[in-house]
């Protein structure tokens, strides 16, 4: 069975290094046999937001630029689960949630669509057991630096 790493690589994705916190947070914490990480932004490789992931769902961008932000966000959630778990994801036993945030303008009801960019890669990278999670997806008003997404994400991992 391929590693989440290789999965990634047939992707053709490199995990960045990890975007550090915006505020007063640590990016991930693990409690028990959990691995719970903090939402994460669709930043790019430099850390910036750039303007196709900025705005409004429904206002500014629509569901391809949407799903776009929103499976960066979980290639930002990887990266972080990287680094909690000391560079080694084959800790991951599963994802058990997704939590997604959509920065929605009133009349926007794709929200499940959007979110399916996260939930596709996650699914993807880890495979059909692994990545299968229960999720939530919300419509928001406004999220930190005018993200159209945030994602957050809770794992079972393996023990040391």
């Amino acid at each position: 069975m391929p590693s989440i790493e290789t999965r990634l690589k047939d992707m053709g994705i490199d995990l960045p290094a990890p975007p550090t916190p915006l505020a007063n947070y640590v990016p991930a914490v693990i409690a028990g046999g959990l691995l719970f990480v903090s939402g994460q932004l669709p930043l790019g490789r430099d850390g910036s937001l750039a303007p196709g992931h900025r705005g409004k769902l429904g206002q500014d961008l629509f569901n391809e630029a949407g799903q776009e932000a929103a499976r960066l966000c979980a290639v930002n959630v990887l990266a972080q689960a990287k680094l909690a778990l000391d560079g080694d994801l084959s800790r991951i036993r599963r994802c058990v949630r997704l939590g997604g945030f959509i920065n929605a303008g009133p009349k926007f009801h794709a929200l499940p669509a959007v979110m399916n960019g996260a939930s596709d890669l996650i699914a993807a990278a880890l495979g059909p057991q692994k990545g299968r999670h229960a999720r939530t997806t919300v419509g928001v008003a406004e999220l930190p630096l005018d993200a159209a997404v945030e994602i957050e994400a809770i794992f079972e991992i393996e023990p040391e």
